[in-house]
């Protein structure tokens, strides 16, 4: 598995508080909730230090002085459902970004990606596009997801998950090893049935509050 600057694993107590909740089994719908949407702020610090700025010049009421604003639009682009936990977090410090969404599920049996519905923002050569999911597992959906915007534009991309298998990393990093890849937690291993160990379970069926299909 790849260890290098394209990785990047959170390290911080909050994180851990709110990762064991997650992890949870006992943890309601409000509770699994407000742990996600803490994480999305998180995660959404650190995917916005990738963003380029441009210097500006401002007026404060005592002299003119020099700051920065963002030099780009942040599209954030959740892979649809799971990944609508996460997008808050980011619009929290970026309001004005633009929002698409990317419908990818996995076949039960392949463990491959098959898209359904997709609707995205224009501009994509122009903006960073900040791709939020909350389990990053076989790493297919999120390869899938980033080449479909590749294939629509987007050349500056950012990966952001709460949990990482090390064999989905290995797997968004040989396909696109330009993109940073951030997550809270990397989990041990896939099981049989390509979900992460430890884990937390669905996060799509546990934030929604909905029964596992």
């Amino acid at each position: 598995m790849p260890q290098n600057k394209y990785l990047q694993v959170i390290e911080h107590p909050l994180v851990h508080l709110y990762i064991t909740k997650l992890r949870d089994q006992h943890s309601g719908v409000q509770a699994f909730r407000e742990a996600m949407d803490r994480l999305g702020g998180i995660l959404g610090y650190h995917a916005l230090s990738h963003v380029s700025t441009k210097d500006v010049q401002v007026q404060t009421p005592l002299e003119r002085t020099s700051g920065v604003e963002l030099a780009k639009t942040v599209h954030v682009v959740p892979i649809l459902r799971a990944g609508l936990s996460l997008v808050q977090g980011i619009l929290h410090f970026v309001p004005n970004a633009k929002v698409g969404h990317i419908g990818v599920y996995r076949d039960h049996q392949s463990h491959e990606p098959i898209n359904y519905y997709d609707n995205l923002p224009e501009g994509l050569d122009k903006g960073t596009c900040i791709v939020v999911d909350p389990m990053l597992a076989t790493g297919g959906s999120a390869s899938h997801a980033i080449s479909y915007l590749k294939e629509n534009g987007a050349n500056d991309i950012v990966f952001t998950c709460v949990i990482a298998a090390p064999e989905g990393v290995e797997r968004v990093h040989n396909t696109h090893p330009d993109v940073p890849i951030i997550t809270t937690y990397l989990d041990r291993e896939l099981n049989e049935q390509a979900y992460i160990l430890p884990g937390l379970g669905d996060a799509g069926d546990r934030y929604f509050g909905t029964t596992p299909s």
